[in-house]
């Protein structure tokens, strides 16, 4: 195996790199806020009677802009080619992050984290165009599975560095710090990105195989034309039902862990840490299963369908963490559950690039990733809510375990079986 590597090539894990570093700035500044929640609390005067309705009304600004982004970025890239979508994208959100440092009041605060929202929504449709430009059919589960490892390589890096940075020199300096980051990665990204066949550092053996599954038809298909695909309504269902939850630990878990065992600025960090360690194990880990099953011959339709259904199955445990009195069996709950998430997202990615042609997937991801953010909004709302009402996160934590397996439900009897879609002229 070792040799068939050598000879054919790594050129396109170099791509995968640059797609996981991205991800990974993606979600630290998005994450950076949900640290720094009572901080900002308090610097910004919310009080205990509003503090989580304005909160609610932040996290909700950045999902209705990043559901916009989601459906504009995806189309920007198959528009205007890659290169250029997701520099526009990155420049963006790297901007917007930066920015946050000045806000000074909760209006100021949902608008900056909108725009964040709406350039962020960029990164995922992007990340799955170049990963479905540079890998076989046979490969993308387990390339998903590393660039998608990011989302959670973020949140394990953010508790490390958002803390200190804002405890020796204020919150605001940790949306310095953390916006600066993505620009950094913007010239790595302008500077050494190619499409593979303009890439000379790539051998001809390993573009041939990058090239290996059939050559997609030359069709016209408009963006609304995609909703006639059973396909894709698939999608959108594998991302509504889960995409909400994943919003819900990355904007929440720390303040569940103030509430429900007195964790403040000083002691978060071990638990969150731990919560994205084993989320990043799932990402993988829910990549290589399927792509595993793929190579000891099961059918794309039984590998990809197995990694979902026991992602779905292993999120179950999670509606405990809101009754245990151990701080770290809660930490091993949720950290199950959000790396059962993150196995489910790498399946899901890759079952956009499983059914359809490579010039519609960008497009597919971004209205999927859209539908996603919408139901988010309704389930922040509900949330925030809630916890108005009862300060605790018993009646939310009971919703993952049920989302995940409805939505594997209806996918499988949308579509029973994986295969590429037949495109017609739009």
């Amino acid at each position: 195996m070792r040799e068939a590597v050598g000879k054919i090539g790594n050129y396109r894990w170099w791509i995968v790199a640059m797609l996981f570093f991205a991800t990974t700035v993606n979600y630290i500044d998005r994450q950076v806020i949900g640290v720094l929640k009572p901080n900002i609390s308090d610097a910004l005067g919310w009080t205990k009677d509003n503090k989580e309705i304005l909160y609610g009304y932040v996290t909700m600004a950045f999902q209705a802009l990043y559901a916009a982004g989601y459906l504009l970025g995806g189309r920007l890239s198959d528009v205007i080619g890659l290169k250029k979508g997701y520099a526009w994208a990155v420049g963006l959100w790297s901007t917007m992050a930066f920015a946050t440092g000045f806000a000074h009041s909760a209006l100021q605060l949902s608008v900056i984290r909108g725009g964040l929202g709406l350039s962020e929504g960029g990164n995922f449709p992007s990340a799955i165009k170049a990963v479905t430009e540079w890998f076989p059919a046979k490969e993308r589960a387990i390339a998903t599975g590393i660039f998608n490892a990011g989302s959670n390589f973020g949140p394990i890096l953010t508790p490390l560095i958002v803390p200190p940075l804002a405890l020796a020199y204020g919150w605001e300096s940790a949306f310095f710090v953390t916006g600066a980051i993505g620009a950094l990665w913007l010239v790595w990204w302008l500077l050494m990105y190619r499409p593979p066949e303009q890439e000379p550092r790539l051998s001809p053996t390993e573009l041939e195989y990058i090239r290996s599954d059939p050559p997609d038809k030359p069709i016209h298909v408009s963006w609304g034309s995609l909703l006639g695909y059973r396909a894709v309504w698939a999608y959108i269902v594998g991302a509504s039902f889960s995409s909400p939850i994943w919003w819900f630990y990355l904007f929440w878990a720390p303040d569940f862990f103030f509430k429900r065992f007195g964790l403040d600025m000083t002691n978060i960090g071990p638990p969150l840490v731990a919560v994205y360690v084993l989320a990043d194990v799932g990402s993988v880990g829910g990549g290589w299963l399927s792509s595993t099953l793929l190579k000891r011959g099961f059918s794309v339709t039984k590998a990809r369908k197995t990694g979902l259904l026991v992602c779905a199955l292993c999120v179950v445990p999670v509606f405990l963490a809101a009754t245990v009195s151990s701080e770290w069996v809660a930490v091993g709950l949720i950290g199950l559950a959000a790396a059962a998430h993150q196995g489910w997202s790498a399946n899901l990615y890759t079952w956009a690039s499983d059914t359809m042609p490579r010039k519609c997937v960008s497009s597919v991801v971004g209205i999927g990733g859209m539908a996603g953010s919408l139901v988010s909004i309704f389930f922040s709302a509900y949330v925030a809510k809630s916890l108005q009402a009862s300060h605790n996160y018993q009646a939310i934590l009971i919703i993952p375990p049920c989302a995940y397996l409805i939505a594997f439900g209806i996918m499988h009897f949308l579509v029973p079986k994986l295969e590429q879609v037949e495109l017609r002229e739009a």
